[in-house]
């Protein structure tokens, strides 16, 4: 707790506010000796009385013993922010009609946290108390200031009014960094790291994905052959000053008219990242990032997604592998397929100039292809052109997938 504020001469009435916060175990710097050394029997006689050593480890760094805070402390982001507000009638007359209002003024706002009236139809004998408590959670960065405004009646009916201002900062707890994997089937990996930038380990409750509505997601942070829903982190879900961590999760488009368009095109909202953690003695802290975006990746007018490739597959044996080709422009074309073998010791199987028909804006084609391969090896497939016939604009497919071939040796 802090105390701050005094009695003001020229006032009846003297205003005091206290920071409520958790305790914190005492902290020590155990001197240790070998037995045998010139003070090292000494010493640990010492050490052994201390009151605030662990009785049955007496050189451990953290003790058994408590002690409140002696400053303000730190104050971060998500956290609740309590404060106690006493005013005490120092004087020796009854004064009256008093009234307490606390504001708390940010760079964008100022709330009103409280406002509060004396009991006992508003007289308050000598030695009274109004006692008041207010919370806040800190949403906001930067300099805050706590107004305290008290307002009452003297006993000759003079109005009197006096108020402070309390000043802290609101300071980081986390920085959070996003970073967007676009996989060919479509899902969308996000990886979320989380860095503690306090001065003390926090314990992460919660770091969950809230999607968008356009989008489903899994998260990927717990360890699937166990029953007690176990974090890849361990069972120990905490962090200490400095140290990141990373979070995984994979998101789908939802199947509804316009889904693909969503994944092909422009600026898409992905969700939110809800973090919750609790430090020192369980106190609670909260952060919820703003939406966060992800650009689609550029796949121009056309694209190939592979739905079915074997991966390895016999010298000198045709293979067949199946590929999806959608429109990811505003206008209906018409395509002409072109096989060109470019990979050396890989050659298409079929008809070469197919007219593949009209793909309208977002629609979509399957279509089968087959290969031989003539050396062993790990091989790309290349070579496949699109043609729009109505703007004579050819679209190169290379390094679609790879295949293995092997021998019928190697393959027995």
């Amino acid at each position: 707790m802090e105390g701050s504020g005094g009695r003001e001469k020229e006032h009846l009435l003297s205003l005091k506010v206290m920071r409520l916060t958790k305790p914190s175990f005492i902290g020590l710097t155990p001197v240790l000796c070998e037995a045998n050394d010139i003070a090292g029997g000494d010493t640990l006689t010492d050490i052994k009385p201390s009151l605030a050593s662990v009785k049955s480890i007496p050189s451990f760094s953290v003790s058994e013993m408590l002690t409140l805070p002696q400053n303000f402390g730190s104050i971060y982001l998500g956290e609740t922010f309590s404060s106690y507000v006493n005013v005490h009638n120092d004087s020796q007359s009854t004064v009256s009609d008093i009234q307490v209002k606390t504001d708390l003024q940010t760079a964008s706002q100022r709330l009103t946290l409280s406002s509060t009236t004396t009991p006992n139809n508003g007289d308050l004998e000598p030695d009274g108390s109004v006692d008041d408590v207010v919370n806040h959670e800190v949403k906001e960065l930067g300099t805050h200031i706590l107004v305290c405004a008290v307002s009452y009646a003297a006993p000759s009916g003079e109005k009197m009014y006096f108020r402070k201002f309390f000043k802290f900062q609101v300071l980081k707890p986390l920085d959070v960094k996003t970073k967007f994997y676009n996989a060919e089937s479509d899902e969308v990996y996000l990886e979320a790291q989380i860095q503690n930038i306090t001065n003390s380990p926090m314990c992460m409750e919660k770091v969950n994905l809230e999607p968008s509505p356009k989008y489903n997601v899994r998260e990927l942070n717990t360890v699937e052959r166990t029953q007690s829903n176990e974090t890849t982190f361990g069972k120990l879900n905490y962090l200490n000053p400095m140290d990141v961590r990373q979070y995984l999760y994979c998101l789908t488009a939802k199947q509804h008219p316009g889904a693909l368009k969503v994944i092909l095109k422009g600026v898409s909202n992905i969700g939110k990242l809800d973090i919750v953690w609790r430090t020192n003695l369980g106190e609670r802290g909260r952060l919820q990032t703003s939406q966060l975006e992800r650009v689609a990746p550029g796949y121009g007018d056309v694209r190939l997604a592979i739905n079915e490739v074997p991966d390895g597959v016999q010298i000198e044996k045709p293979f067949n592998f199946k590929c999806q080709i959608t429109s990811c422009c505003d206008r209906t074309m018409e395509l002409r397929l072109v096989l060109t073998n470019t990979t050396k010791g890989l050659h298409w199987i079929g008809v070469s100039g197919k007219q593949l028909g009209k793909l309208g804006p977002g629609a979509s084609m399957d279509i089968d292809l087959t290969l031989m391969a003539s050396i062993p090896g790990l091989l790309s497939i290349s070579g496949l052109r699109l043609t729009d016939q109505y703007l004579k604009r050819t679209y190169e497919h290379d390094d679609i997938a790879q295949v293995f071939v092997y021998t019928s040796l190697e393959g027995a």
